[in-house]
């Protein structure tokens, strides 16, 4: 059974979805932009025989979470609140599963408690330069300040921005419900949200400074590492999926052609038996 919670943490709202016994081994699930967590429920219920308790909360600023007045909008607030959410659900050790906006807030998380990760689950989220495509680059170097980019940002966050990101570099596009972006856009619609976003986008850049750090707890930790990659995907490209077995030299790399960014939404079939037979060797 999938439950839809909320815990405060810090003063804002977090919700979340669980499913999975309490006492089980826990995966926590990271998503990405524009989405929330409502991404990861085909997910959840293709591992419902699985013994983990598998648990996606919703960032400040995505799908039904609630911030207070005057919350800052940057990564490393993401992963405070997200550090702050395994803190009051006492979630001592767990696996990460990070796509896309989760591998810069679950690679904070990472390196802060790095006596917490029991396993790294990656998909189409980047933690290398190789891996980043021209588009990726030049929206990364976007400066706030200069005329015409905030405008040049906010139309990922109109109806065809949200569903040019589910359906660029997807061999069969008509697999992937429009119900994704429809609800999507229903969230990026709430106020005070699209500027939420913008100011996100601004930060994005201040990720790659930490691609070092991460990299070196990759590589130092010894954690076991997944990797599961769109190989059409027009932001992260095939290269940030390989990139990470130099410093994990005994991950397992899947990079599935046809698929996009989101690429459980195509692959869900291929990719969950992989999930599963990860989790159950931690």
């Amino acid at each position: 059974m999938l439950a839809h919670r909320t815990i405060d943490v810090a003063g804002v709202t977090v919700a979340y979805r669980e499913s999975g016994p309490a006492d089980g081994p826990v995966l926590l699930l990271l998503h990405g932009f524009p989405t929330a967590s409502h991404q990861f429920t085909r997910l959840m219920d293709a591992l419902g025989d699985t013994p983990y308790r598998l648990i996606a909360p919703d960032y400040p600023g995505f799908g039904r979470t609630e911030t207070p007045p005057g919350f800052t909008y940057t990564f490393d607030r993401l992963a405070d609140i997200v550090e702050g959410f395994t803190d009051a659900l006492a979630l001592d050790r767990f696996a990460l599963y990070v796509f896309d906006f989760g591998a810069p807030v679950g690679l904070r998380l990472a390196t802060r408690r790095p006596e917490r990760i029991t396993g790294l689950i990656v998909q189409n989220g980047n933690a290398y330069d190789e891996g980043l495509s021209a588009e990726a680059r030049g929206f990364a170097a976007l400066r706030r300040e200069v005329p015409g980019n905030e405008e040049r940002v906010r139309k990922l966050f109109t109806l065809e921005g949200t569903r040019f990101q589910y359906e660029t570099g997807v061999a069969d596009p008509a697999l992937i419900s429009p119900d994704n972006w429809t609800l999507d856009v229903h969230y990026l619609g709430l106020p005070g949200r699209e500027d939420a976003q913008a100011d996100l986008a601004f930060d994005y850049a201040s990720n790659f400074t930490h691609y070092p750090a991460w990299q070196a707890w990759i590589r130092d930790s010894g954690v076991p590492v997944l990797v599961v990659w769109g190989a059409g995907d027009p932001f992260f490209t095939p290269a940030g999926a390989k990139a990470y077995l130099r410093d994990a030299p005994e991950a397992e790399v899947h990079i599935f052609e046809g698929a996009g960014h989101f690429a459980l939404e195509t692959h869900l079939d291929e990719i969950t038996p992989l999930i599963d037979d990860f989790l159950t060797r931690l």
